[in-house]
């Protein structure tokens, strides 16, 4: 039977993908937010992985970065956090050793410029990118906003994408809330099989 916490969790996209990020991550562990946006989930996992773990955050608006900059630092978790003003397609030149986990929230930044949007070119490089660097056992989570203009191709561009990953290798759910309005979100969850290894 499910618990209070996991009804909630599972009400809702973005807290699904945090409640399925907090069994995961672990303190000192080294994890990805691709989309850093206004740095709520930046926050979320600079809090998981604790002082001795590495959060490497990315946006390509300048406002992203500042507001994410000045959420961390309000709450003492800015010393575990790089923020990176780039396109996610470039992650994997920042990360050496691999990664434990990632986290996507795809569309436009809230409060900010509503016609910057991620695309489903860069999305589904990106994704691939960081399915390449993440450890045997990493998880990678992504949630899409198909409601905008773009955002339904976006996510069809994805589910194309990881349907075609081989089930050797990786776990791959997509699920959907079908009774609610306004085109809510939708929510993919990766898991690179342990059983799987690579040399970095």
């Amino acid at each position: 039977m499910l618990r209070k916490r996991d009804m909630d969790a599972i009400c809702n996209a973005t807290r699904l993908a945090r409640s399925i990020m907090s069994r995961q991550v672990k303190k000192g562990d080294t994890v990805i937010d691709a989309t850093c946006g206004t740095g709520q989930d930046t926050l979320f996992l600079a809090r998981l992985v604790g002082q001795d773990g590495r959060v490497l955050a990315f946006d390509i608006q300048e406002k992203a970065i500042k507001d994410t900059t000045e959420l961390l630092y309000s709450q003492g978790c800015l010393d575990q956090v790089a923020l990176f003003r780039d396109n996610h397609i470039n992650l994997q030149s920042y990360i050496k050793n691999g990664v434990s986990a990632g986290m996507f929230n795809l569309g436009y930044m809230p409060g900010g410029d509503h016609s910057i949007i991620t695309n489903p070119f860069d999305t589904v490089l990106a994704v691939n990118r960081l399915l390449e660097v993440l450890q045997p056992g990493g998880i990678l989570t992504v949630v899409s906003y198909p409601g905008h203009p773009g955002g339904e191709e976006e996510s069809a561009a994805l589910q194309a994408s990881l349907k075609d990953l081989p089930q050797q290798r990786f776990e791959v759910l997509f699920t959907r809330f079908i009774n609610q309005v306004n085109h809510p979100p939708q929510f993919f969850y990766i898991n690179k099989l342990i059983n799987y290894q690579e040399v970095y």
